[in-house]
């Protein structure tokens, strides 16, 4: 009896220690090898995000040939956020006409933890000219549940819109090479800047205020 109670905890060690190398191999080892740059940039945005503007600035944005290219459609099921952007089921292109900040996220990750925050308080001060939505992609990535995903949000009081996809395709489409990951969009669905890591308040106020100088330049 105690032999097959010894072998069941056994079995149990092993399944959870497999789960956190899944967890590690997507933090360090991102979707491969196009995942380089992207995971690189990420751990310094780690590293230094309580550090000086000067470590944030020039290193994690990623050098984007797509940027000007139209975004890539796809449809997403919100956990919250319905009366802002008008429906419970949205596509991406639905929300063209202002600045959008499309980020990336799961419930299970810690630097997406730490970045949402930053994330809430850009939304309370931008709300109405920018549109921010955060989208779950634990279920890709192993980084946790669409569970986990609701119940991070509720701790942290996060309001902003926010909810998940099954369309697959949106980490090849979107290069979601390394997790936080977030596509900033012009207002004419097209990509302005790419950003893999975490972000503060500070970057996200820069990018979305160049998003809407441009918006306002005169069409040529």
């Amino acid at each position: 009896m105690a032999r097959g109670a010894s072998r069941r905890q056994s079995a149990a060690a092993a399944s959870a220690a497999a789960q956190r190398r899944r967890r590690n191999r997507w933090w360090l080892g991102g979707l491969g090898g196009a995942a380089v740059v992207g995971i690189v940039a990420a751990i310094a945005l780690t590293v230094a995000l309580g550090g000086s503007d000067s470590a944030l600035s020039g290193t994690a944005p990623e050098a984007n040939s797509q940027s000007g290219d139209r975004v890539p459609e796809f449809s997403f099921t919100l956990f919250q956020g319905e009366d802002v952007l008008g429906s419970e089921e949205v596509n991406i292109a639905d929300l063209h006409g202002k600045p959008i900040v499309l980020n990336f996220w799961a419930g299970l990750c810690p630097p997406c933890r730490a970045e949402m925050p930053d994330l809430q308080r850009f939304y309370d001060d931008f709300k109405g000219r920018v549109t921010l939505v955060g989208i779950d992609v634990g279920q890709f990535t192993g980084l946790g549940s669409h569970r986990d995903a609701r119940n991070l949000l509720k701790e942290l009081g996060i309001t902003y819109p926010a909810g998940f996809t099954n369309d697959r395709g949106v980490i090849r489409d979107y290069e979601v090479f390394s997790m936080p990951t977030t596509v900033f969009i012009n207002a004419n669905g097209e990509v302005f800047q790419k950003w893999s890591g975490a972000l503060t308040q500070e970057i996200l106020e820069r990018m979305a205020n160049a998003m809407l100088r441009q918006a306002e330049r005169p069409q040529s």
